[in-house]
């Protein structure tokens, strides 16, 4: 398993990174090294379709194929099994291949079949100059740094033979001997004197997406795959681990400054982990620091998404005698929607951010709440999981029961409360499904969503009376010169529209809705 952390700067920063101290102690290096790689796949990209990455590799002279394939991105680290061998030419040896992966590997088999080795061909190609350094840490770990600068192409594209190329500039650190954590050390070591960012695509990633031409995708929360052999504390690396990846997995379409689906998916993993360590926290701590660092990552996502749901669906629902006024409304709002998703597209490519998710990973990685928990903590996060997810369910669902006691007569700040105890009750068991019967966790996470969208949609109404007060002098404080009249016109919508939802959402809270999914849910079985 090839485990290695990939992190990218500016080609004019890479003097910076040669001179990095760090790297002037290396115990051995700088290497520098001239690679020319081929990929090969069929012309529909099964490799590809199945998470695997097959190249022939030109350096000094001699060739060298490898194979990667599955694993896991999570805020920049990249696990995945590879295997590696000397070639005599340019073409890729399957039988030889073959026999190095293991049985169980899933592209052994497809490799196996006629049709995809008779159709395998050159898909695109990388040129890089790559310089290495060999580092050893004070502990002992041995660690490959890496600087590849260079370019990837594809092959002609149509009639006029274009042939399309994007740069490469990015530091690789690979483990050699030691242990994961080690690698955020050395990379938070290298972000004090470089602007770095993590990588969340692999040069073939970044090869294939050029070759197909796909754009950025969202990137929705996965199945957390738990057993019942697994201990707390396993579970909880695995619960973080994919909600990490779910946030690394939007990054670059959050840093595209454009897509608003992506915004709300890393939002999204930012809630379900903040989530996870609140369900955790009697036995393990987040640091301050990381915790404000997080929140504040949060806030930037969550200021573009609130006017991105203003613009796009509160506003963009309403009808009859609002619409009107509400369209005269969407257009400022979308426009502040977008300079949030600007502010949210530096927060995410900044270096705060990466000091951030290196952070966090070196606290997972390190798992350094070990090294003030209790005797009686430590016995808890070895025990088995099952009983753990059963009394944290049991518990929220209890929080959440006793909080919708008066859910009809509410207050909005109470409902607010309610809409929080429903989320957090739905991301514990989603977390802990798979050590749950399926027949009960799927009725009980639909009534719980049902339950969320009439919540939702109420709380949407308070934000927008918060944005729309806001509108009318955040556009006039953004403009070159105020058009009075428009300012007074735009005023005038705001409140006529705070005033339509405000009744609306009063209505909403007294024609049956809510107080059918807040029924309906109190009937579910609990899952656990």
């Amino acid at each position: 398993m090839e485990i290695e952390l990939k992190l990218l700067l500016a080609q004019e920063d890479a003097w910076r990174l040669r001179a990095h101290p760090l790297l002037a102690q290396a115990a051995q290096g700088p290497l520098v090294l001239q690679m020319h790689d081929i990929y090969v796949d069929t012309r529909d990209l099964q490799l590809c379709r199945h998470q695997a990455g097959l190249r022939v590799r030109q350096v000094d002279g001699r060739w060298v194929q490898t194979l990667k394939a599955g694993g896991t991105v999570s805020g920049g680290l990249h696990s995945r099994h590879e295997w590696e061998g000397e070639v005599p030419g340019p073409q890729p040896d399957l039988a030889a291949l073959d026999a190095a992966i293991g049985r169980k590997q899933p592209i052994r088999a497809l490799l196996r079949q006629d049709a995809i080795r008779d159709a395998l061909q050159p898909v695109f190609t990388t040129r890089i100059e790559r310089t290495v350094w060999q580092l050893r840490t004070p502990q002992g770990d041995e660690i490959e740094c890496v600087l590849d600068q260079g370019v990837i192409e594809s092959g002609a594209d149509g009639a006029d033979g274009a042939i399309r190329s994007v740069p490469v500039s990015e530091i690789e650190l690979e483990l050699k001997q030691g242990q994961a954590a080690s690698l955020f050390d050395v990379a938070l070591a290298l972000l004090q004197e470089v602007p770095l960012q993590l990588g969340h695509m692999s040069k073939a990633e970044r090869g294939y997406r050029l070759v197909a031409q796909q754009p950025l995708r969202a990137v929705k929360a996965q199945p957390v795959a738990l057993d019942a052999a697994m201990s707390v504390e396993q579970a909880f690396l695995a619960i973080a681990g994919n909600c990490l990846e779910q946030v690394s997995g939007n990054q670059d379409g959050v840093a595209g400054g454009a897509d608003v689906e992506s915004v709300h998916q890393m939002r999204v993993g930012l809630r379900r982990l903040r989530s996870a360590l609140g369900m955790f926290k009697s036995l393990l701590v987040l640091p301050d620091a990381l915790k404000s660092e997080l929140d504040w990552l949060g806030g930037a996502l969550g200021e573009a998404r609130d006017w991105d749901v203003l613009a796009g669906n509160t506003l963009a629902q309403l009808d009859g005698e609002a619409q009107a006024d509400a369209a005269a409304l969407a257009q400022a709002a979308h426009a502040q929607a977008r300079l949030k998703h600007v502010e949210a597209a530096q927060a995410v490519t900044s270096a705060r951010c990466t000091a951030c998710m290196l952070g966090l990973q070196r606290w997972l990685q390190a798992r350094a709440w070990r090294d003030s928990c209790s005797v009686r903590q430590a016995r808890r996060l070895d025990a088995p999981v099952s009983p753990f997810a059963h009394a944290t369910v049991r518990k929220d669902q209890r929080r959440l029961m006793k909080r919708g006691k008066r859910l009809l007569h509410a207050s909005p700040q109470q409902r607010h409360q309610v809409r929080i105890a429903a989320k957090k009750t739905r991301y514990a068991t989603e977390f802990f499904a798979s050590l749950f019967a399926a027949r009960a966790v799927q009725p009980y996470v639909g009534r719980l969503s049902a339950l969320q969208d009439e919540l939702g949609w109420l709380n949407d109404v308070q934000v927008a009376d918060r944005l729309l007060q806001q509108l009318p002098d955040v556009q006039a404080d953004q403009a070159d010169q105020v058009d009075q009249s428009a300012h007074d016109g735009l005023r005038l919508h705001a409140a006529f529209i705070r005033g339509y939802l405000a009744a609306r959402a009063q209505a909403q809270g007294k024609d049956g809705r809510m107080h059918k999914a807040w029924r309906r849910f109190k009937a579910a079985r609990l899952p656990a």
